[in-house]
């Protein structure tokens, strides 16, 4: 799998998680729901933009080595 295409992934998995999170919410509203996006979900968005940064960072690097090597 690309880096590209790896991103991409990345960043619908957690669109379609938030979606979820968002139906699932509606009927689950509770200390623990609360709990769970606090401590999981919320912490995510920031931890996948870092790792998409990486991920272009080393497509950037690795595009930059094969015109090197060539």
């Amino acid at each position: 799998m690309s880096l590209t295409v790896g991103k991409t992934k990345l960043v619908q998995s957690l669109k379609d998680l938030m979606v979820r999170w968002e139906k699932t919410k509606a009927n689950w509203d509770d200390p623990m729901s609360a709990d769970l996006e606090r401590t999981v979900l919320e912490p995510l968005e920031p931890k996948v933009r870092a790792a998409v940064t990486a991920m272009e960072k080393m497509g950037e690097m690795l595009a930059r080595a094969k015109r090197e090597c060539t």
